[in-house]
């Protein structure tokens, strides 16, 4: 097992490589109840055993974005009410992203926040949503727009989650840390040059080593920013339009598909602003094509996908802000992008 420090609001450990059981049963050794937060499918995997003197709560989600919802976490308070929750017990959310995100805005809204562990299930959850403190619920007018940050006391991180996760959930997963590569670690675009979906999957020590670099480079970032100025808006390189992408799809992309159509759009984006080669350009594609991920997105949704990018939260008043980089590891903001040029970068991206 990896221990891997983050410092924010106050210091936690993501330990990678795990055994998860174990682990909750050490860090929970001073409260009296635990509430497990899952989906329906998860309910026979998250059973977990601890002392007598412990009472242990399982409470069911929706899968995916609809946890994320105000009606369920309205729900979850009235549980953890008629429940007795208290300051002194410990919320556990137990799946992908969704469920982390959730699991940490209903542990920071009740009684103005008390402990939670992540247990991350998938790529993305492991690498991006569990770790960095950010959680919440969407809006009906965007994507995490109601949220708070609270820092998890511990980041469990069992690989052996990723058996069991469709090829598809896995690539899915792949496009955080594709992301994590072009931002800051040209270490991961050589890990999974040459490979595919079905090879990468077979090599366990090298998705190890992919995602402890990924989860290095998140510690660092969120432990430098933590309440998200433009250090941690790197983190959102490819979300943008990404995030536009998983509204018009009505959440039936995976927040990684549409993060792999985004990651070209501002890589397209950089390009025309003269930034980046097309070498790079073209490099972003064939990473994410050989994890058969998603690169481009119907021509006619621009004119729907165009509003859609003013809800991004790096947006500043009427201005489009983007993440983008000018090389692997240097990144900048693009501000003030014409409409022409927006155009431009999605027309390259469209079919």
């Amino acid at each position: 097992m990896k221990s891997i420090s983050v410092q924010a609001e106050s210091s936690y450990t993501v330990n990678v490589g795990c055994d998860w059981k174990t682990e909750i049963l050490r860090l929970s050794s001073a409260n009296s109840r635990i509430g497990v937060i899952h989906t329906k499918e998860m309910r026979e995997k998250v059973q977990i055993e601890t002392r007598s003197d412990t009472q242990v709560y399982y409470f069911e989600v929706p899968d995916g974005e609809e946890a994320k919802s105000f009606e369920n976490i309205c729900r979850l308070w009235s549980l953890l009410g008629e429940s007795g929750f208290t300051r002194t017990d410990l919320l556990v959310g137990i799946g992908g992203g969704a469920v982390t995100d959730v699991a940490g805005f209903a542990a920071a809204s009740w009684l103005r926040g008390i402990e939670w562990i992540a247990v991350p299930t998938s790529v993305a959850g492991m690498v991006d949503a569990s770790i960095g403190g950010k959680t919440g619920i969407n809006s009906e007018y965007g994507k995490n727009l109601v949220g708070a940050f609270h820092s998890p006391s511990a980041v469990l991180i069992d690989t052996t989650w990723l058996h069991t996760l469709s090829n598809r959930d896995f690539s899915a997963g792949m496009a955080e840390v594709i992301k994590c590569g072009f931002i800051s670690e040209s270490r991961i675009i050589e890990l999974l040059l040459g490979q595919d979906v079905k090879s990468l999957r077979l090599d366990h020590e090298r998705v190890l080593s992919l995602i402890e670099a990924a989860v290095n480079i998140k510690a660092q970032v969120v432990s430098a920013d933590f309440k998200e100025s433009f250090a941690r808006e790197v983190l959102n390189y490819g979300h943008t339009l990404g995030h536009a992408i998983e509204i018009h799809s009505k959440y039936t992309m995976r927040h990684g598909e549409a993060i792999s159509i985004g990651l070209v759009f501002a890589a397209e984006l950089a390009s025309i602003s003269g930034d980046l080669e097309t070498k790079i350009v073209d490099l972003h594609r064939q990473l994410l094509t050989s994890l058969d991920l998603p690169t481009t997105y119907p021509r006619s949704a621009w004119n729907e996908l165009l509003p859609l990018l003013s809800l991004d939260k790096k947006t500043r008043g009427s201005t489009l802000r983007f993440v983008a980089i000018s090389a692997i590891g240097k990144t900048h903001r693009i501000e003030g992008v014409s409409p022409a040029q927006l155009l431009q970068a999605y027309e390259r991206i469209s079919s």
